[in-house]
């Protein structure tokens, strides 16, 4: 078999794979910790919500703030806000989830 088409073969296999599986991530690691988190006013209590508190988020090589924002509550679940966490000498972003 010709690389091309070997090639071709694989790069759709990556990309049906990709699309077909439901827990496929991008993985966010950022070479220097971000920044102290801002401080944000918390908006009262909203009935059926849970506050998730702003967070630096990596892009194009620089921490950008992201607000806070409001998130459906599931029941019998407590969210857990997403965090930076050091690997080594780089930071890994993990996201939020219901645990």
């Amino acid at each position: 078999m010709s690389r091309k088409p070997l090639h071709s073969l694989l790069a759709a296999a990556a990309l049906t794979l990709a699309s077909t599986c439901a827990c496929a991530q991008t993985i966010i690691i950022a070479q220097h910790a971000p920044p102290p988190p801002r401080v944000e006013v918390v908006p009262p209590p909203r009935a059926g919500y849970v506050w998730d508190p702003g967070h630096w988020r990596w892009e194009r090589g620089a921490y950008l703030w992201g607000p806070g924002h409001w998130q459906p509550v599931r029941v019998g679940y407590r969210w857990v806000p997403g965090h930076w966490a050091a690997r080594g000498p780089n930071w890994r972003w993990v996201r939020g989830h219901w645990a």
